[in-house]
């Protein structure tokens, strides 16, 4: 089963907590560490796992990045089919999240950034996406499959959400 949680606001406090802990092994090499996904958006549903992004200026700061992650127990995973995010495997007995490295500016570093912050300004489309995430939820079991299943059924909103997003932001679209 995949639970899907009405909007935590201890989300956020989790967040900084994880935030925190990574930060002094990554500072030299980190621009920002950023919460993403529905996690960080007041009153959207989300699976309760928090996501972030330790973002870096260029590309040849992410061999430095996995290598001190390394030494926090993430076991990088490489970028599970994105393009330019790489993912790294949560240590045992840590608070729930997914970790993500990205580039600056990218196109994996702005769909997170630019959508989160979208569905902050826009609480109709957050009800939208709370409300497929929930029924979904219930369509699709927890394993591996459902999961893939879940996400691939929410692509169509999330690819117009990331277009709205874009539009929003003044930016290039969402599709290059």
């Amino acid at each position: 089963m995949i639970v899907v949680s009405d909007h935590n606001p201890y989300w956020a406090e989790q967040f900084r907590e994880l935030r925190d802990r990574l930060a002094p092994h990554v500072a030299d090499t980190a621009v920002v560490i950023e919460h993403v996904g529905s996690t960080a958006v007041p009153g959207c549903a989300a699976k309760p796992i928090i996501d972030l992004d330790i973002v870096v200026a260029d590309a040849s700061a992410m061999t430095v990045l996995i290598a001190r992650l390394a030494t926090q127990g993430y076991r990088h995973v490489g970028d599970l089919g994105i393009t330019g995010r790489e993912a790294f495997e949560t240590p045992e007995g840590a608070i729930p999240h997914h970790l993500y490295g990205v580039v600056e500016g990218t196109k994996p570093h702005l769909d997170h950034v630019l959508l989160r912050d979208y569905l902050r300004l826009h609480p109709d489309d957050v009800r939208r996406y709370s409300e497929l995430k929930r029924t979904l939820a219930r369509q699709f079991t927890g394993d591996r499959t459902g999961r893939a299943g879940y996400t691939e059924a929410k692509s169509d909103l999330v690819e117009e959400l990331l277009e709205k997003a874009y539009l929003a932001a003044g930016s290039f679209s969402a599709a290059g």
